[in-house]
């Protein structure tokens, strides 16, 4: 019942993922990354003691693939599974159960992976494939978003976009973009956990800069001066 990308930026490390579902507050359950180790989104029938689980395994030095299988031998209803990971080196792995839902299935690259379950048609995932590729060179968070809002706009999840999220991690032990759509009511016509997504990239987005120095300079303007001097003030 969700789709997702998982990638990594090649030239400065940055480990991230975005995803989309049904149910409410994905971004609790679903995703899990640790700076300079990997980036890991367990989904469809989810377990989320599956994610620290995978991250430690990846901080061990296991490979993604050792991990898929690692956490084959210890989940005994591995075939509900969806689990996505990418480590630092960029090496992906996937794993789509036997039980999952119709229209269930990822492709993988270099640096990055899409997958998704239970969606409304089979062109979700090559769409989102596409949009991956096709936006390259942009802002990291920018690419992740632009491939939620390509599987949305090609069916999505069967039963609709109520929650979603991004998350995103520099070389720092905390995220550098950590965004949550917890819950939009499902309501013909009107904006989705995905459109609210995009809105409050469109918010964060400026700010990027500043959180990634402000703990190491205190000193600093007050982020709504800061956005001021740099000509995007901020407007509610």
């Amino acid at each position: 019942m969700t789709f997702c990308v998982i990638a990594r930026e090649p030239n400065t490390g940055l480990l991230g993922l975005a995803q989309a579902t049904n149910p409410l507050s994905v971004g609790g359950r679903c995703p899990f990354i640790r700076a300079n180790v990997g980036a890991v989104s367990t989904q469809a029938y989810t377990d989320p003691g599956l994610g620290p689980l995978a991250i430690e395994l990846l901080t061990l030095g296991h490979s993604p693939d050792k991990v898929i299988k690692e956490l084959s031998e210890t989940d005994d209803h591995f075939a509900w599974r969806q689990i996505g990971i990418v480590d630092r080196h960029g090496r992906t792995a996937v794993h789509t159960g036997s039980e999952c839902k119709e229209f269930s299935s990822a492709i993988t690259g270099p640096n990055y992976l899409v997958m998704g379950n239970y969606l409304l048609t089979d062109k979700v995932v090559p769409a989102m494939n596409q949009a991956w590729l096709g936006s390259e060179g942009k802002l990291f968070e920018d690419r992740l978003m632009a491939v939620v809002v390509a599987a949305r706009n090609a069916g999505g999840d069967l039963g609709g976009h109520r929650s979603s999220c991004m998350l995103v991690y520099d070389t720092e032990a905390y995220a550098r973009t950590d965004l949550r759509i917890d819950f939009m009511p499902k309501r013909e016509g009107a904006p989705d956990a995905v459109d609210a997504l995009g809105e409050i990239l469109d918010r964060w987005r400026p700010m990027i800069d500043y959180y990634k120095v402000r703990p190491h300079n205190p000193s600093m303007p007050g982020w709504a001066d800061w956005l001021a001097a740099q000509g995007t003030p901020f407007k509610d």
